[in-house]
């Protein structure tokens, strides 16, 4: 669940509201243990999601200050894709030694 909150800082352009939001989402998600809450706990989850949403906004569009030039969205993406095959050959090495 993890790997699905991606890192936001620091990219041209900005990071939108809505990836700020799926990784508050992917957060809350990961730390209450719930992929969906039940309805007894739905207002205090889609709160969390609403707060964390808005001080990680803060945090990377207002108060956050760096002096690195800006990432490239297709160059971080794509360092992505190759760490993921390396997991998938690691993985797959581990599987055939113990098959």
């Amino acid at each position: 669940m993890c790997r699905n909150i991606k890192l936001l800082f620091n990219f041209e352009p900005p990071a939108t509201e809505a990836e700020i939001r799926a990784s508050a989402l992917q957060y809350v998600r990961k730390v209450s243990g719930m992929r969906q809450p039940a309805a007894a706990n739905q207002a205090a989850f889609d709160r969390a999601v609403e707060e964390i949403t808005a001080i990680t906004t803060r945090l990377l569009l207002e108060e956050l200050d760096t002096r690195a030039a800006p990432r490239d969205r297709e160059v971080e993406a794509q360092r992505a894709r190759e760490r993921g095959r390396q997991r998938d050959a690691a993985i797959l090495a581990r599987a055939a030694d113990n098959g």
